[in-house]
């Protein structure tokens, strides 16, 4: 069972990587399908993004994908914000958490595959032909705040919200988005993660194999930046997105197993694909030097 959780956080850190999430996006709804209770899930999900936002910014920082300013401002308001969320996370504690928190995120997984899916390929000729990114302090308070109050409630990096945000809001490519949300997921889920730590009883040694995987997986992650367009990443974020919403709404039925079954589908297709287009970039890019 232990190679399980090294292999599992792996897998999501491939995850994370590529797409800027922290990956407690993912781990959250698999940690309550295997029975874990919800606010143990959520804390052992901050515990895992630590390490895998740690581990995507030394990988992207290399890739040139991080915008510090940016970056500094999500994070410092997403530490305020896990701090008013606090109360909130408290009072789920009476009961409450077994629905609100898989509706919540049914809502926000809808919203955002619509508008990753949707809106991507206007959005993205318009990028691509962009020389620039004009920095907004409203906007990026705004994304920070939001960001860092849904990363403590969900116990996600908020990378999941701020990825997409931070396309359509502030028009960032795909790849700057990626590198610039780890950055602030990182300090995000460290203050996030302190606050859990303090009041839920927390698998540790879980988490330290979930995050032995990770330290690999994101490097893996970040290294697929490169191979694809920011179009391909928007497309396979937002059918992520409907990969989970799918296995929430199972769950919500009682139907845990389906739920499970869909995630590891999509994993295994999209590990098996990013495997064959390595091999067939890595074969183009031989041939031709």
């Amino acid at each position: 069972m232990e190679f399980f959780y090294i292999l599992l956080g792996l897998s999501i850190g491939i995850f994370s990587g590529i797409f800027g999430i922290g990956g407690g996006f993912i781990l959250t709804p698999v940690l309550i399908l295997f029975g874990l209770p919800p606010l143990s899930a959520i804390g052992i999900s901050l515990m895992y993004s630590i390490g895998t936002s740690v581990s995507g910014v030394a990988a992207h920082l290399r890739y040139k994908n991080i915008i510090w300013k940016t970056a500094a401002v999500l994070g410092s308001v997403g530490i305020v914000a896990t701090q008013v969320a606090h109360p909130l996370v408290v009072w789920l504690e009476k009961g409450y958490d077994d629905t609100i928190i898989p509706v919540f995120y049914i809502l926000l997984l809808a919203y955002f595959a619509l508008s990753l899916l949707y809106k991507q390929t206007k959005h993205n000729k318009k990028t691509e032909s962009s020389n620039g990114i004009h920095f907004s302090w409203i906007k990026a308070i705004f994304i920070g705040f939001t960001g860092g109050f849904i990363s403590t409630t969900l116990g996600v990096g908020g990378g999941f919200v701020m990825v997409p945000m931070l396309i359509s809001l502030m028009k960032f490519p795909s790849r700057k988005a990626v590198g610039t949300s780890l950055v602030s997921v990182f300090l995000i889920v460290t203050a996030g993660f302190l606050t859990y730590a303090s009041s839920v009883q927390l698998d540790y040694k879980l988490g330290i194999l979930l995050i032995l995987g990770a330290l690999v997986g994101t490097q893996l992650g970040a290294k697929l930046t490169t191979i694809y367009s920011n179009e391909q990443i928007q497309k396979y974020l937002g059918a992520l997105y409907i990969t989970i919403l799918s296995s929430v709404v199972l769950k919500l039925f009682n139907f845990d197993k389906a739920g499970l079954g869909v995630i590891t589908l999509y994993v295994l297709t999209m590990l098996i694909l990013f495997l064959k287009e390595t091999i067939t970039y890595t074969k183009r890019k031989t041939s031709t030097s």
